[in-house]
């Protein structure tokens, strides 16, 4: 089709956005436009091929066109991101957009009449956004919005030496939890400075299983994830590799929480150096836009028996005090508390306005105070778990 020959030498002159081509609809669009149209097989090989693809995505060309771009992970968003893009990446940019522009506004009208064939070819819609626009709109929030994954997703997991997505993260939201305000205030408190560019403090959530250490760090993700806020959780296996990932989002807009879920090591555990030079912001140290939070249902995070105070190492008190206060590294510890009576059964009572369970007040502290006995003690997981379990039996 000649129309468009100069558009599609233009979309494979791209370099900022040269990963947009490798997509699979737009690759096959491209082949559909520069094709010869020699026989009537190969264009409507062509075409369906390339709506397929579409189809896998959505309907509307402009659209999904649009969302790749958002999306992309380039050198002019990085830069961009970091407040030095060259009037070189700018000026390529800027032309790129307008031919991924044009590219989104083709009709398949205007594709189908190419084709003598007579059989039905399916059609999509165009429209409905201005993607050079949208896309600088992108740029001048970058700091808040993030760029390729960090776009899209909100908590991540550090999986075979890659930084992928949880697509479907723990929904968790401070406005559904009761109980620990105070503890749950300076956690807040912490992460708006993070936030803000102000001096913040690593994290050390540390109590009784069950009572929201978890829970609150994944709430606060989710409250302020509009203000560019990520998570990226890490096992305590993977923590050797603290200064790669670190070194991945030094020059990112984004402030991110690296999560360790129940921390613990044993006096023999090599792990424990690897988070200690982080924390001690040695060669390898965080960047500012990076803070560790950890839980653990310890005070002291190292495991320590009777046995490990003998042995061979003749400066033995040195090691075992060296092991035991890898806590204090940490700048602020917040101890969540196995919590008494009164306050187990506030949190229940509000948990049962949140699941609307109606149920008598005294019955309802009796039944909770019976589950908790049958289920290892009190704590907001146990209040949980019990409001689930009365929710479940009201709609049946």
């Amino acid at each position: 089709m000649k129309e468009y020959a100069k558009l599609c030498l233009a979309l494979k002159a791209s370099v900022i956005f040269k990963n947009v081509l490798r997509d699979k609809a737009v690759n096959a669009l491209i082949k559909l436009l520069d094709s010869k149209n020699e026989n009537t097989e190969e264009f409507v090989l062509l075409y369906s091929d390339f709506v397929s693809a579409l189809y896998e995505k959505s309907d509307n060309l402009t659209k999904y066109i649009n969302e790749i771009l958002q999306n992309d992970d380039n050198a002019y968003v990085k830069s961009c991101a970091a407040g030095h893009a060259s009037p070189y990446l700018k000026e390529a940019a800027e032309h790129e957009l307008e031919s991924f522009a044009a590219l989104a506004d083709i009709k398949s009208i205007d594709i189908k009449k190419h084709c003598e064939s007579g059989i039905f070819l399916p059609e999509w819609e165009n429209g409905g956004i201005d993607i050079v626009k949208e896309y600088k709109q992108k740029i001048s929030s970058v700091g808040t919005t993030g760029y390729g994954i960090y776009a899209r997703y909100k908590m991540f997991l550090f999986k075979d030496g890659e930084i992928v997505p949880v697509k479907y993260p723990d929904p968790q939201r401070l406005s559904q939890m009761s109980g620990y305000e105070n503890e749950r205030q300076k956690v807040i408190d912490n992460t708006l400075a993070l936030i803000n560019g102000r001096p913040c403090s690593n994290i050390l959530l540390y109590g009784d299983a069950g009572s929201g250490k978890s829970s609150t760090v994944k709430a606060v993700v989710n409250e302020y994830y509009g203000m560019g806020l990520r998570l990226i959780e890490v096992k305590k296996n993977q923590l050797y590799s603290l200064p790669d990932i670190l070194e991945r989002l030094a020059d990112n807009p984004l402030k991110f929480i690296i999560f360790i879920d129940d921390l613990s090591f044993s006096s023999s555990d090599g792990d424990f150096s690897a988070l200690k030079a982080i924390l001690e912001g040695g060669a390898a140290g965080k960047a500012g836009n990076t803070v560790i939070y950890a839980t653990s249902n310890r005070r002291n995070l190292v495991r320590e028996s009777f046995g490990d105070r003998d042995g061979d190492d003749i400066h033995i008190q040195d090691t075992v005090q060296e092991i035991m206060s890898l806590s204090a590294r940490f700048g602020l510890k917040i101890t969540f508390s196995r919590p008494d009576k009164d306050l187990y059964l506030s949190i229940v009572e509000n948990l049962s306005l949140q699941y609307n369970i109606h149920i008598n007040k005294d019955e309802l502290f009796k039944s909770a105070e019976a589950f908790a006995l049958r289920n290892g003690g009190r704590s907001p997981r146990a209040a949980k778990q019990f409001i689930e379990y009365l929710a479940s039996r009201e709609n049946l």
